[in-house]
């Protein structure tokens, strides 16, 4: 007898292969039998009525690492289909913290507000596992929080000897369990890093079996180059490359510069390099608001940012840039969360009504949100096209990641409602009724491939042996609720989520269940 069985239902393997008719037995929270005849006895039998059943979401990148512990149930995740989550990315991970009190805060104030009671990878591991989380949790190790480490946010090119230290944090923190290396090349620290420092650090990765993550330098104007570097570093260090959340953000290049960017990957796959990419189904981005700010106003760290922004003739030369910089985007950008209540009344609004609301110019308004709120102010920028965002989707390496965060359904602000919907949107929009590819394949763009690239052996797709991370969903009526102005609801049409065995979440709601685990990379999980 099995603990559970699920029959009447098609089954989708993630795989890519075409679906078949079946029925599925758990027991011990793995995958004991998928049958095709007349199904076995379970404790608790479920007729899943000819729906759907894949393989949980895997989403290859969020930024949960922060979020979780205050909310460990993670309904913006479950809700939405994703039994396994990968954070630490844009290289910004919660691990490794030096012991250098300044440092660490500077991390605190950069990455996110958390005790940091923990030094290394597999200390912060060690606290995620005491969270006892309903999703499944595995994360990047950040290049800008190794190089804040070993540097602080200094914008300079490394030394020697900080390189090594650099090498060092990064190879404890793959052999206790990191995924890869991400990084985020328009973020500070990071930013200041040039290519031979990230080659020399992607050549630690070998060993390990990691790969390299990176949100590239440019996504817009410049984006071709910046693609032309990251390959630049994968072919010369030998790792794998993954490009974060694929797009072309200035209007000035939709439609032309993706088509470039897919056959430099293209070529650079035929000539041998791992080259994968992932991709959020939104035209707009998601953000903090100081990204708006020059990076060089980031050297020395948060404190000195807003130290910048107080003194009259810095704030002068920052307000310059900016406006330079911005000529024509400020009414795409809105304001998603606040941290005071002060300010609450500029969520949902976009820099061009802040602005005018109180009568100063646009970069005016932004820079003062940002030093009022001390940089805890988030942003949704609208920069991409539906063209780019189907040419990059349909790719057969592209995989889809949210680039959300784990939160509840009551949650602060007006998040990016990728946090809450992206997965069944690929489902609902791209392949209903766009078609841009079978069902089979977009189920492979959120499973088989991101786990292949994980080096999961043991979750991904529905086979004997495998840990039972399973979405039941009726395809005719899944569909992405959350939107730009209410994006904190579950989506329609997922009838059951089970995360190892256990159903985590019904018809919309969660059950309370918290049977997630921690992943660590290599690692034995069953």
């Amino acid at each position: 007898m099995y603990d559970t069985v699920i029959k009447n239902v098609r089954i989708i393997d993630g795989t890519s292969a075409p679906w078949f008719r079946g029925w599925v037995g758990i027991r011990n929270g793995v995958i004991a039998r998928v049958g095709t005849g007349v199904p076995e006895t379970g404790a608790d039998t479920v007729d899943g009525e000819d729906n759907c059943l894949a393989p949980g979401f895997i989403d290859i990148h969020s930024h949960s690492d922060t979020s979780l512990p205050s909310c460990p149930s993670a309904e913006s995740r479950i809700l939405q289909g994703i039994t396994t989550e990968i954070g630490g990315d844009c290289g910004l991970s919660a691990a490794p913290v030096s012991p250098d009190p300044q440092k660490k805060k500077q991390l605190s104030d950069y990455v996110g507000e958390m005790d940091y009671s923990w030094d290394s990878m597999g200390g912060y591991l060690d606290y995620m596992e005491k969270i006892k989380p309903s999703v499944n949790f595995g994360t990047a190790v950040g290049h800008g929080t190794v190089r804040l480490a070993a540097m602080g946010f200094e914008a300079r090119r490394a030394t020697e000897t900080e390189l090594e230290i650099m090498k060092g944090l990064l190879r404890q923190s793959l052999a206790e369990g990191a995924f890869s290396l991400s990084s985020g090349l328009i973020y500070p620290p990071g930013c200041y890093a040039d290519a031979d420092e990230l080659t020399q650090l992607c050549r630690e990765l070998i060993p390990y079996g990691a790969f390299y993550e990176t949100h590239l330098r440019d996504e817009g104007e410049h984006v071709v180059e910046a693609v032309r570097e990251a390959l630049a570093i994968c072919e010369k260090s030998g790792a794998p490359l993954q490009i974060a959340h694929h797009k072309v953000t200035k209007k000035s290049g939709w439609q032309v510069h993706c088509k470039t960017t897919i056959a430099l990957a293209d070529q650079a796959r035929r000539r041998g390099l791992d080259v994968t990419m992932d991709q959020y189904p939104y035209r707009a981005s998601a953000t903090s608001l100081d990204s708006n700010v020059p990076l060089w106003a980031f050297e020395g760290g948060v404190e000195m940012l807003l130290s910048r922004l107080g003194d009259p003739q810095t704030r002068k030369r920052i307000l310059a840039e900016a406006d330079a910089s911005h000529v024509g985007r400020w009414g795409d950008i809105y304001v998603s969360y606040v941290a005071t209540e002060k300010n609450g009344w500029a969520v949902g609004k976009s820099i061009l009504e802040i602005a005018g609301l109180r009568g100063v110019g646009p970069a005016e308004a932004c820079l003062d949100l940002i030093l009022e709120e001390r940089c805890r102010v988030g942003e949704i920028n609208y920069g991409m096209c539906e063209e780019d965002i189907e040419y990059i989707m349909k790719q057969p390496y592209t995989m889809i990641g949210s680039d959300g965060n784990a939160a509840s359904l009551a949650c602060d602000g007006r998040p990016h409602p990728r946090w809450f919907g992206t997965f069944p949107r690929v489902i609902a929009k791209y392949c209903r009724e766009r078609r841009l590819f079978p069902l089979e394949t977009a189920v492979f763009k959120m499973t088989g491939l991101p786990a292949c690239r994980l080096g999961f052996a043991d979750r991904g797709l529905i086979r004997e042996g495998m840990y039972a991370d399973l979405v039941l969903f009726d395809f005719d009526r899944i569909m992405d609720l959350p939107t730009y102005e209410n994006p904190k609801q579950p989506c329609a049409g997922i009838r059951r989520v089970y995360v190892n065995g256990v159903l985590t979440a019904e018809n919309g709601a969660h059950t309370g269940a918290s049977a997630g685990k921690i992943l660590r990379r290599g690692a034995d999980t069953k």
